[in-house]
């Protein structure tokens, strides 16, 4: 499968990829938590080319993860603001802050830090149970064939279920 491709397959860990899997997007996204919203801003703070970073801003517009919105009509500027699919990206963002502390940060620890306004502890998000509350890791899921195979089997677009290895997520 070629990458232009990656997309069309029934896997959302790839149709996300088909997103964010190059260098710049998640970048792009976390500045745009940041409250970075100007081109000029997203640029001074990446570095990144001109023509690179409009491909990617109009990207993310287009998939609807931020908004281009007008504010400056005499010369046509626009900002960029995340929207609710945008927003419900922070968990991801925070999951690799979390990996990249702990694996990849130099021996000075964590460059951020990050303080819950409720109760004014510095937090370490973590996964849970939604259903019992108990703490989530790899080892405690079981993947199990969704209602989106589910209904691509009915309608025949699957060759069958034995095709389909969901287990190989975990593995």
């Amino acid at each position: 499968m070629r990458w232009e491709e990656i997309d069309t397959q029934v896997c959302s860990i790839a149709r996300g990829l088909a997103i964010f899997g190059d260098k710049w997007t998640l970048l792009i996204v976390r500045d745009a938590f940041r409250r970075v919203r100007r081109f000029s801003d997203f640029q001074k703070s990446l570095g990144i080319s001109k023509h690179r970073l409009s491909d990617r801003l109009n990207r993310l517009v287009e998939v609807g993860i931020l908004n281009k919105v007008l504010y400056d009509e005499k010369r046509a500027r626009y900002e960029y603001r995340l929207t609710q699919k945008g927003i419900e990206l922070y968990p991801v963002l925070m999951t690799v802050v979390q990996w990249g502390d702990k694996w990849v940060c130099d021996g000075d620890g964590s460059p951020v830090v990050f303080e819950h306004k409720l109760c004014g502890h510095e937090v370490q998000p973590k996964y849970v149970c939604d259903q019992c509350e108990k703490d989530i890791t790899a080892r405690d899921i079981v993947p199990k064939i969704g209602p989106g195979i589910e209904r691509k089997l009915l309608r025949g677009e699957a060759v069958s279920r034995d095709s389909i290895d969901v287990k190989s997520i975990t593995n």
